[in-house]
């Protein structure tokens, strides 16, 4: 008998029980964005950092204000845009703040960490990408004119991928108006400390997330303005895959310190601290 030639015996037919797979909850297994590490969803904590290379999971700007402050108070929270006439915009800011429980793109408020009062604005990236529309500038306006006239230090995370068009020159003008606000603050010698997310990108990098006294980044967080792609088109040149991540910016001069999220609220309490012995 050839045992190397006989035919071989049908494969069985495996048929496969759906009722398992239906049953497997969405979002159990997460890969890093930045590394591709597996991370089963529960063991990444509260935090939601990559076991791997210390990469944050994108966070909701209520998940990171409860990691990061004793205590909270919102200001300005039903402020909201009107009636608007951009064809699915409305559509897509019914679903926007739905899912995110704001009516923009940040969260503003006055926070404390142990006796240490400030100003807190946190961007959400779940909100249309955190993109700066009228109502996420004039909110972030109006929160660092309170802390001007409160001699708050300012802290603001961002997270956005720029200005958004539905608007149009109205979301553009947010930059120049928040600019001069963060302007008033810092001639009232007020400290104001920026922590840029993933991304922070377009025009809330070409402004306010790069006007701080002290700006820090989370690890591998995408900073920049224009995205990679649309830089390489434009010089003709082939650019590094990291040149756009925390760690080339911060080698490069123009961040200060690239923070782990589990480090921040320590951090942040220890520059504030030290700020508020100098204006005593």
């Amino acid at each position: 008998m050839d045992l190397f030639n006989k035919d071989p015996k049908p494969a069985p037919t495996i048929m496969r029980d759906r009722s398992i797979n239906d049953r497997i909850p969405d979002g159990l297994f997460l890969a890093c964005p930045y590394c591709g590490a597996q991370s089963y969803s529960k063991q990444l904590g509260p935090f939601r950092v990559c076991q791997n290379c210390g990469y944050g999971f994108r966070l909701q700007a209520h998940e990171r204000v409860d990691l990061l402050t004793d205590s909270f108070d919102e200001m300005n929270a039903d402020l909201k845009l009107g009636a608007v006439t951009f064809p699915g915009y409305q559509e897509k800011l019914d679903r926007a703040r739905q899912q995110t429980d704001l009516q923009d793109s940040i969260l503003t408020g006055i926070a404390t960490i142990g006796e240490y009062r400030f100003a807190l604005g946190v961007m959400d990236s779940y909100f249309i990408m955190g993109s700066l529309g009228t109502i996420t500038g004039e909110k972030i306006t109006l929160m660092f004119e309170q802390a001007t006239r409160d001699r708050l230090p300012v802290v603001l995370f961002t997270a956005s991928g720029g200005a958004r068009m539905q608007e149009g020159i109205n979301s553009l003008m947010q930059m120049a108006k928040v600019s001069a606000a963060v302007a008033e603050h810092s001639e009232a010698g007020l400290l104001f400390i920026v922590v840029l997310t993933d991304p922070t990108t377009g025009g809330v990098s070409a402004s306010f997330a790069n006007q701080g006294d002290i700006t820090m980044a989370e690890p591998h967080a995408l900073i920049g303005f224009a995205g990679k792609r649309v830089i390489e088109q434009t010089i003709h040149e082939k650019l590094p895959d990291d040149f756009q991540r925390a760690e080339t910016v911060l080698e490069h001069g123009f961040i200060d310190a690239i923070i782990d999220r589990r480090a921040l609220k320590e951090t942040l309490a220890q520059l504030i601290g030290l700020h508020a012995q100098e204006v005593r």
